[in-house]
């Protein structure tokens, strides 16, 4: 996800809540503070997008479906945050249209900003969610997929170009390259040796 700024005075859940619903900006909170999120680049977009699209086109007609960035996730009674894409099922037990509480699976696409606290904070908040089968960190600098499955005990799982990334909790396979479409390679560097190599 984006980077986040500066948090702002103490909240109530119950006010966050309200806001967000009226906010033009993005928060996250945490503990009675709330983090503004920034903006993404492109090379972001594009990766969140193609997900997302690849996700959608395989669940049409299932009861599991993506959520883009602006939909919150309940991590804790006092934590709520905006993955850039989770795969939520319509049993989900929110009551809230604006918060889901059970993803099968949430996706953070990193950046020098954002790889610390995805890799370390968040993470041991998605992964104490009860539903959540899959964890995925996606590189935009770099093209690396890494997959944390609780059927693998969260062990990570890398993905390069030349090879297919499978999403076990919804059933779908896909090459990273699919995943990296339109993506701006010209700082890529390893994505191309790293091509070059599986191909």
């Amino acid at each position: 996800m984006p980077p986040l700024a500066h948090p702002l005075d103490y909240l109530s859940v119950d006010d966050y809540l309200a806001g967000e619903r009226e906010s033009e900006q993005r928060y996250e909170y945490v503990e009675g503070n709330v983090y503004a999120r920034a903006g993404a680049s492109t090379n972001h977009n594009c990766i969140a997008g193609n997900l997302y699209a690849l996700i959608w086109n395989h669940q049409r007609g299932k009861s599991c479906f993506p959520m883009t960035s602006d939909m919150l996730v309940k991590t804790t009674a006092k934590r709520f945050r905006y993955p850039d894409l989770m795969v939520v099922c319509d049993d989900d037990p929110s009551q809230d249209t604006y918060v889901r509480e059970s993803p099968i699976l949430i996706v953070e696409v990193l950046s020098g900003s954002t790889h610390r606290q995805d890799k370390t904070e968040k993470r041991a908040e998605y992964l104490a969610l009860p539903s959540l089968l899959e964890y995925v960190l996606i590189e935009q600098d770099i093209a690396e997929v890494v997959v944390q499955r609780r059927s693998e005990a969260w062990r990570s799982t890398y993905y390069y170009p030349g090879s297919t990334v499978t999403l076990e909790s919804i059933g779908l396979t896909v090459p990273v390259e699919a995943i990296y479409e339109r993506v701006d390679n010209a700082d890529m560097r390893v994505f191309w040796a790293v091509g070059d190599e599986a191909s």
